[in-house]
């Protein structure tokens, strides 16, 4: 097509299309070489040429390919192929609930930074004392809504708080809200006659300039769900950067993902209905335990659990990210 480019925005949606695909097959390439040089090595290692200890590491290798591709054969939706909001509150508890909000907010930014997915921290809100009251990350990259919309709950953390001088066990809760975080091949309608806009000076750590200009925004909009007639304020609000007019560009992409998501939501509670056996959407459910002291964390939905209490704080989260797409992606894919 001579006019291809001529339309940007087709052209795009296209090229992601083909860029897909491509994957695809280099994954399927990728691992039928794998398997090749595994059965070359095999005749090597029966000829004494190879060591078996080479043998068993490329085996390894081998099945640790089959089964990320493996993996992605369970994000099959549309939203799962876009980047994430991923939001972090605390719970009721005080310093240490804002403690525990922080040390999720640094246990995601370590995972994204491993599977070398782009960060951004759209807003911050500093606890009183220690730690976060609540956090908004944009996270840039293939397929991070279909790995992270695995984290979408309440996180239950067990510990002997160091605020609690009399050393007691004490138990804190954050919630974390992930949705899909729109493009622009994403077609979303914002009506402008119900949005409204407040500006104000950005608070927190941010250097010399900070508290000077006006760059915070606040954005309003007043939403009626289509499907039931209740109606709510969106609010949200974005001191990405210093420059307005960016943070007010952010903050509607956040609108967007924000209305994009509510109609996602409708349409799985809807295939829900009809699906025997279908995991019941749940926003609010407690999914995982983290208990310090016993070095344990485990998954409710799933069962999976883990003795390396360390690593899961430090991003180690495939087996949990795993364990919950294999039991139940399969039961969200479309008629």
């Amino acid at each position: 097509m001579p006019d291809f480019w001529e339309h940007p925005k087709e052209a795009q949606a296209q090229m992601k299309k083909i860029k897909d695909i491509q994957a695809w097959i280099d994954g399927y390439a990728e691992v039928e070489d794998a398997v090749d040089e595994l059965q070359i090595a095999w005749e090597f290692v029966k000829d004494g040429e190879m060591e078996e200890s080479e043998l068993d590491a490329m085996y390894a290798s081998t099945i640790d390919k089959i089964e990320r591709l493996e993996l992605r054969n369970m994000l099959r939706r549309e939203e799962d192929k876009l980047g994430v909001v991923l939001k972090i509150n605390s719970g009721a508890g005080g310093t240490e609930s804002q403690d525990w909000a922080s040390m999720l907010m640094r246990m995601y930014l370590r995972w994204c930074e491993a599977h070398g997915y782009k960060t951004s921290i759209a807003n911050l809100l500093e606890g009183d004392e220690a730690g976060i009251k609540s956090c908004t990350i944009n996270v840039e990259g293939d397929f991070a809504y279909g790995y992270l919309k695995s984290e979408n709950g309440v996180h239950r953390l067990v510990r002997v708080s160091p605020y609690n001088a009399q050393g007691k066990r004490m138990t804190s809760f954050a919630s974390v809200f992930v949705t899909p975080l729109v493009d622009d091949t994403i077609e979303v309608k914002v009506e402008p006659a119900l949005l409204s806009w407040d500006t104000f000076r950005s608070g927190g750590a941010g250097g010399q300039n900070v508290n000077k200009v006006e760059s915070g925004v606040r954005l309003r909009y007043q939403f009626t769900d289509p499907y039931t007639g209740e109606k709510e304020e969106i609010l949200i609000e974005n001191t990405e950067t210093r420059d307005q007019p960016k943070n007010k560009e952010n903050a509607m992409r956040q609108l967007r993902s924000i209305l994009y998501d509510k109609e996602l939501q409708h349409r799985l509670q809807e295939q829900a209905k009809v699906e025997a056996g279908k995991m019941k959407i749940e926003w609010g459910s407690q999914i995982r335990s983290y208990v310090f002291d016993d070095r344990r964390v485990k998954d409710h939905r799933t069962g999976h659990q883990t003795s390396d209490v360390g690593g899961v704080m430090d991003g180690d989260l495939d087996g949990f990210i795993k364990a919950y797409l294999m039991e139940f992606a399969a039961t969200e894919q479309h008629d």
